[in-house]
């Protein structure tokens, strides 16, 4: 079933029956939604030896939260509903978003090259071959995973960009990156005229009602920041870099990453510019590969329903770390309901998982302070919403 865009969400949102407000709070989990986590969740820390865990999951427009473990080893601070993780590279579907915005707002255009916005490149490939679009979908022509150590500054950034060549014509390769994302973030505050941190801030979060949700976080909530492990279980947070902010820099808690899911689902209660543009990300421009995975504005969407196997490929190392020939949808597709869509994230000391399916009314958010394995995370997230949409519910 495809969205009547034109329409803005105005008929039914999902196929199965009428939509209900995005709820505000979470609510007491009901016994038999607690089991089906508990028996997926647990096993899962127990294995792979996950200090804490925020798993929150929306069952038809409600939102439920479960929380596991402890935020701090040292400490044995408990996770709560108030415990703050970092996104990794789920932090993208917010620089999506507000790209969306921009453009939706008409300043900026996702089909423009780079140089019209960054001068300092035109003349280069960067500059005068990349869509702000190929910034957003992985597809610039083969830009790294990392921004490179020796980049230590923006200006040393534009100095790398303008010496790059690519190793396939735009739009023709998937390779996984930061730099191309951080790039169209860095470029959307510069059009919108502020600080990207600061926009973020006060275009999405506040618009959303994301309280717990920052970049930088201040003073008063670093009680609530938990504390990151590597897999060797050493103590250690993420470190600011170069385009850290807009490719991996958000830290919330799973009340607000499961309200975030809801207004991707049901955006109704926004304002139409924002509802429009969380729409407009999940617009599909490349297939993929073998086709079953359809990269969208940062979101990777697979028709529904979807075997496990094909979503751990599409969530596999080689997706992340090998480039990925990729067919241009042309029109691009119109967001679908019949999909399930999701985003990994990871820092060396946290792990996230974010996924839902409009159609069936459902999401989850995963957020760990422990970077456990993606496979894992694909396959707990799929067991528990398959159970949900089999009818433990």
């Amino acid at each position: 079933m495809k969205f009547n865009v034109k329409g803005l969400f105005a008929a039914v949102i999902f196929a199965a029956g009428t939509a209900t407000g995005v709820c505000h709070a979470a609510q007491v989990p009901p016994e038999k939604y607690k089991n089906v986590v508990d028996r997926v969740i647990r096993p899962v820390m127990a294995k792979y030896g996950v200090p804490g865990m925020a798993v929150a999951i929306t069952v038809a427009g409600q939102a439920y939260v479960f929380d596991y473990g402890v935020a701090s080893v040292a400490t044995r601070q408990p996770v709560s509903r108030n415990t703050m993780f970092e996104l990794g590279s789920v932090s993208k579907t917010f620089t999506a978003t507000l790209a969306s915005y921009a453009q939706v707002s008409g300043a900026l255009s996702l089909s423009d090259k780079v140089g019209k916005y960054l001068p300092l490149l035109r003349g280069s490939p960067f500059g005068d071959e990349v869509s702000l679009l190929n910034l957003g979908t992985h597809t610039p022509g083969g830009l790294p995973l990392q921004v490179p150590d020796a980049v230590r500054s923006t200006d040393e950034l534009m100095q790398y960009f303008k010496a790059w060549q690519p190793t396939h014509p735009p739009g023709t390769y998937r390779t996984y990156n930061n730099p191309g994302i951080g790039t169209l973030g860095l470029i959307t505050a510069k059009i919108l005229g502020g600080d990207f941190a600061m926009l973020m801030e006060q275009t999405l979060f506040s618009a959303l009602g994301l309280t717990s949700t920052c970049i930088d976080v201040p003073a008063a909530k670093m009680a609530d920041y938990a504390q990151g492990y590597t897999k060797k279980d050493a103590p250690i947070r993420v470190a600011p870099g170069v385009l850290s902010s807009e490719a991996y820099g958000v830290k919330t808690t799973a009340t607000d990453m499961i309200r975030f899911v809801q207004a991707n689902m049901n955006p109704l209660h926004l304002d139409d510019k924002l509802a429009r543009a969380i729409l407009d990300t999940h617009t599909g421009y490349f297939k993929v590969g073998n086709g079953a995975m359809t990269q969208d504005l940062i979101w990777e969407q697979y028709r529904y329903p979807v075997a496990l196997t094909t979503l751990l490929q599409g969530n596999s190392p080689a997706m992340i770390f090998r480039a990925t020939p990729v067919t241009a949808m042309t029109p691009p597709q119109a967001p679908r309901s019949d999909v399930w869509i999701n985003k990994t994230g990871s820092t060396n000391g946290f792990g996230a998982y974010v996924a839902f399916i409009p159609e069936k009314r459902l999401g989850i958010v995963m957020l760990a302070n422990k970077n456990f394995p993606i496979d894992a995370r694909v396959t707990a997230a799929y067991g528990i919403l398959t159970a949900l949409a089999d009818g433990e519910r």
